[in-house]
C-alpha cells in the first residue's frame, strides 16, 4: 500500500519510535511503499538537521537516503491553487494525488481537515495502524 508520511509523523517514527514507528517497521517490513517527492524530502532533511543538533546522537542522514532508494520519488506537482489552509500541507496532497497514494498519515490539522479530497484518506497514525496494519 502506498502511503505518503507527512514530515512530523516520519521524524516521530525516527526520532521516538511509537505508533509513528510501527509505520516505519511495517515499511521496513515491505507493508507499506512510502512515498515522496524532492520538496517533501527537502522538507524531511530540514527538520531532520534541526532535530539532529537537540537530540546529537542519531545520525538521520542515512534513514534519508534509504527512503529515496526503497521509496517511491515521483516528481513535484503543481496542484495550480492553495488546497489546504496551510500551503505547506500542499505538496503532501499533490504528492498522495499523483502517486495513487490512497492515504496521507498525518496529525496536522489542516491535512488532516482535507480529509477525503480527491478521495484521499488522510488518518492519524493510530488510526491508520488499526484500519490497515493490525491484522
Amino acid at each position: 500500500m502506498k502511503v505518503v508520511l507527512d514530515t512530523n509523523v516520519l521524524m516521530s517514527g525516527i526520532f521516538f519510535g511509537g505508533i509513528p514507528g510501527e509505520i516505519l517497521d511495517a515499511w521496513r517490513d515491505g507493508r507499506v511503499t512510502l512515498v515522496l517527492t524532492p520538496a517533501i524530502h527537502t522538507e524531511y532533511r530540514r527538520v531532520a538537521a534541526h532535530l539532529e543538533s537537540e537530540y546529537g546522537d542519531l545520525e538521520v542522514g542515512a534513514i534519508l537516503d534509504l527512503l529515496v532508494s526503497e521509496g517511491v520519488v515521483i516528481e513535484d506537482e503543481d496542484l495550480g491553487e492553495q488546497i489546504s489552509d496551510d500551503p505547506d500541507d500542499d505538496k503532501f496532497l499533490a504528492c498522495a494525488s499523483a502517486s495513487g497514494a490512497r492515504v496521507i498519515v498525518s496529525g496536522d490539522k489542516h491535512l488532516l481537515a482535507m480529509n477525503g479530497w480527491r478521495g484521499i484518506e488522510v488518518l492519524k497514525p493510530a488510526s491508520y495502524i488499526e484500519r490497515y496494519l493490525k491484522g
